[in-house]
């Protein structure tokens, strides 16, 4: 594979790229490279992980080792799972079980536990260092990486050791490149200002987009929009079943505004996640109603959605007809592997969730 193709896999389906010049530069070094992508273990796993599956994919094809960074120290910072770290251990089990379910083979990344780099003084010594090239201003703007506002720092001082964390697990792990949602952007670019200052190797950073949840929500805001967990009828979960998914579909925000696009949770399902996952996808529509049809990309299902020829509700059950069938593998691996799923669901009963 040669260079061209490499970038091509790294960038595709990506929203920012900090920076262009350092990452051709990186790749064309011949050097080993890493990546990484850290995640909060604090539920069970929504469909937005299907795009972050397809990038770790992506990331490994073209070269990266690309670790999956398990913040159990930063999760327990941030209250999830009852405060309780072995909960927090539970999910982190089950979510590697979410990935090979999603389709990124064990062989093809490595999962680390923040635990086990925090024992390292060394590592200690790093959060000083980016602590003292932070500013206190610039760390509380950065906590809406951990869904939180400037003023929940007034909570517990720990709340403002998150940031800095995240900064360093980077550099403890000599990474190249960062991956993540739009929503970590903050992180990110702290640890590049950081580096900048202490002359370390700043990361190369690449975001992707973030699927808008059922509801709409903030026209201004796609982190405050975007699908939660938290909200069982705004988020779509990988195990739905097709009657959940025609359930919470059809409830869907849909407008039929060209200039609603990208606040369109059904059209993004289509854009970001079913498109490019399976590259086609059927409408059933009875004769009256013009017949079946099939798209071959989404440009053509956008042209009719916006000009009227696919009506809203058939759109919705376009969608959920697809990711019933995009999800039919979770459920299967799931059968085979019920153990660590079964574990956090009763970890989430137990919590009252």
């Amino acid at each position: 594979m040669d260079l061209e193709e490499r970038l091509h896999l790294v960038t595709r389906g990506v929203e920012e790229l900090v920076t262009e010049e350092e990452l051709k530069e990186a790749m064309a070094s011949g050097r080993g490279l890493r990546a990484y992508i850290g995640f909060e273990p604090s539920g069970l796993v929504h469909i937005g992980w299907l795009i972050c599956a397809s990038k770790i994919r992506d990331l490994a094809e073209a070269g990266f080792q690309v670790t999956v960074f398990w913040a159990d120290w930063h999760a327990y910072i941030n209250d999830k799972l009852g405060g309780d770290i072995e909960n927090i251990r539970t999910c982190a089990r089950y979510m590697e079980d979410c990935f090979e379910a999603l389709g990124v083979p064990r062989d093809k990344v490595e999962y680390r536990y923040a635990s086990e780099i925090l024992d390292d003084i060394d590592y200690w010594e790093r959060v000083i260092k980016v602590a003292k090239a932070t500013s206190l201003s610039r760390v509380k703007r950065a906590m809406t990486i951990m869904g939180r506002g400037e003023d929940d720092a007034e909570l517990d001082s720990s709340k403002l050791f998150y940031p800095i964390l995240q900064a360093t697990d980077m550099f403890a792990m000599d990474i190249d490149l960062a991956y993540s949602g739009m929503d970590q952007r903050r992180a990110h670019m702290l640890a590049r200002d950081a580096a900048e200052k202490l002359g370390w190797k700043k990361p190369i950073a690449i975001h992707t987009p973030l699927l808008p949840g059922l509801k709409g929500g903030e026209r201004m805001d796609p982190v405050a929009a975007k699908m939660s967990k938290r909200d069982p009828d705004s988020g779509i979960m990988i195990h739905d079943g097709i009657e959940d998914l025609q359930r919470k579909l059809k409830k869907a925000y849909c407008p039929p505004e060209a200039e609603e696009e990208g606040r369109n949770p059904v059209l993004m399902l289509c854009s970001l996640i079913l498109f490019p996952r399976l590259g086609a996808m059927s409408i059933e529509r009875p004769e009256k109603f013009g017949g079946p049809l099939r798209y071959e990309d989404y440009a053509s299902l956008r042209e009719d959605y916006f000009s009227g020829a696919l009506h809203p509700m058939d759109l919705k059950k376009g969608a959920a007809a697809a990711l019933a069938e995009l999800l039919a593998p979770v459920a299967e691996y799931f059968e085979r592997r019920p153990e660590n799923y079964e574990a956090i669901k009763a970890t989430l009963d137990s919590l009252g969730r």
